[in-house]
């Protein structure tokens, strides 16, 4: 299990590390009974792969990203809308039109036939109003969820993880300093200065300033995700490379070619898509902005021919990509 999430989580090993334990305890028939398998809370920047490693567990368990119960806590930022996810209790009106996001079959449909293990994602916990937080701690302590008709829902074949993004300006001046000797540069997060227990600390901070302690006190685990470096970036991209040549023989079948990127390319890439403000999804969008666009315009003009390899050089201006075809089908 820590190998196949290694290959689709980066730069996180001690995250990872981490929850692979509670998974373990569960097959193991050892988790305590009366409470969720395990509650995590992943701290840290975007785009650092915190939202990442719960799709990624879900691909190792179950076979598929899709098999994740999310819920977007933007969703319920008013206190009336956590009724959208017990729904109405009997006597309200809309009662039978409220269908309730969390019912025990909702939570049984993101199992599989691998795994009975159910995956809940609270993304962006601190937008959540405060009547949603105050009906976690049920959940999180006990284990269970009474709904609006009177029904219960048990989570105790569940992992729950919630991502935050608190203190994440506090942490990317941990990294970028704006005063000082250090001003404008980026400091690496392992040159053993301890810049990675800093970040946790301003991380644990802003959480404990944000939750009440009997929240808190009901997570097993909270885990700050480090600011990706330069080894981890370039292994997201082969990455996104490897991705983007299946996603072309998935959708395109027997019109298919052939994608070549070489390393001063991908030197280009790196360095207009490195950022310590949006991490790994700042990379995403450079791929998308030199890579994907012109190849979506070749191929809708149909001027790529099936089998060919399509090769993207570093132009003479150093600001751009050139699609050249190095190899045509005969």
């Amino acid at each position: 299990m820590a190998a196949q999430l290694a290959e689709r989580v980066v730069g996180q090993p001690e995250s990872l590390d981490a929850i692979i334990p509670y998974v373990q305890m569960y097959q193991a028939g050892l988790s305590p009974e009366g409470r969720p398998i395990g509650i995590f809370l992943l701290l840290g920047p975007t785009g650092t792969g915190k939202t990442r490693t719960v799709e990624a567990l879900a691909e190792v368990l179950h076979g598929s990203a899709k098999n994740v119960l999310r819920v977007d806590c933007g969703e319920y930022q008013m206190e009336h809308e956590v009724a959208k996810l017990i729904g109405a209790p009997p006597g309200y009106l809309g009662h039978r039109e409220t269908q309730p996001a969390f019912t025990q079959v909702k939570l049984n449909a993101v199992m599989s036939e691998r795994n009975n293990i159910s995956i809940v994602l609270f993304d962006e916990i601190e937008k959540a109003a405060g009547s949603l937080q105050r009906l976690l701690l049920g959940v999180l302590d006990k284990g269970s969820l009474r709904l609006g008709d009177n029904s219960t829902v048990s989570f105790e074949r569940s992992l729950i993880f919630l991502t935050s993004n608190l203190g994440a300006r506090e942490m990317a001046r941990e990294l970028r300093p704006e005063f000082g000797f250090e001003a404008g540069k980026v400091r690496c997060i392992d040159d053993g200065k301890g810049e990675g227990k800093r970040l946790e600390a301003v991380a644990v901070a802003a959480v404990k300033r944000k939750f009440a302690p009997e929240f808190v006190n009901r997570i097993d685990l909270m885990l700050t995700y480090q600011a990706l470096n330069a080894a981890a970036l370039e292994r997201i991209l082969d990455m996104q490379v490897t991705s983007l040549q299946e996603h072309l023989d998935r959708r395109l079948g027997e019109r298919s070619f052939t994608i070549e990127v070489p390393k001063r390319s991908r030197q280009f890439l790196l360095k207009h898509g490195t950022s310590v403000e949006y991490g790994a999804r700042e990379l995403k969008r450079t791929m998308h902005r030199f890579v994907m666009q012109p190849l979506a315009a070749l191929v809708a003009e149909g001027a790529i021919a099936p089998d060919s390899t399509i090769r993207f050089e570093l132009s003479s201006s150093g600001k751009r990509l050139d699609v050249v075809p190095t190899r045509l089908a005969a």
